[in-house]
């Protein structure tokens, strides 16, 4: 993800303001929302990025596709405007997220795999990535058919991939280094 920093040092303030307010819940949930709009939309992220178009453009667009928000999410709107930082928006909320659920003792796990899992799977996976994080686990599944088989599990900054389609480009590099 571009500008990590200073997506982080937004999703810091906004977290630390968000608190002192009270309203760490409802700034959670907007943000929520603003990552799933923002990742369905290339479009959107692209124009946010587009340094042709005029900041004050982006922040139509902003207050058009994102009416219903509350007043703190108002003046982080307000603040990458000012800064000609909108097109860190989605990195903001992506940051936002992650440190509330640090916040909240919760850490995201996302697993890859090529069909869903079931209940026994499911369980299984929970205890991996319990052992990978002391937080509690939140569990996400994501089904990828072109990882053929295995699983890519996603716990915080961590990863493991386990999958047969990265298994083939190993064996793949091996045979034609060798």
């Amino acid at each position: 993800m571009k500008s990590g920093r200073a997506a982080l040092r937004y999703a810091k303030a906004l977290l630390d303001y968000s608190l002192e307010s009270q309203k760490e819940n409802n700034v959670f949930e907007e943000m929520q929302e603003i990552q799933s709009v923002m990742e369905n939309n290339p479009a959107l992220a692209q124009a946010l990025n587009n340094p042709v178009l005029p900041s004050k453009q982006k922040r139509q667009l902003m207050d058009e596709i994102f009416k219903e928000r509350s007043k703190i999410t108002i003046s982080l709107f307000d603040l990458l405007s000012q800064n000609n930082r909108e097109g860190i928006l989605e990195a903001v909320a992506y940051q936002y997220i992650v440190l509330f659920n640090k916040h909240q003792g919760k850490v995201s796990a996302i697993v890859t795999t090529a069909v869903p899992l079931d209940k026994v799977l499911e369980e299984q996976v929970l205890q991996k990535a319990a052992e990978l994080s002391p937080l509690k686990i939140e569990l996400k599944n994501i089904v990828d058919p072109t990882i053929k088989g295995g699983f890519i599990l996603r716990v915080g900054d961590l990863q493991y991939n386990a999958s047969v389609a990265e298994r083939m480009k190993t064996l793949k590099r091996e045979l034609i280094t060798s």
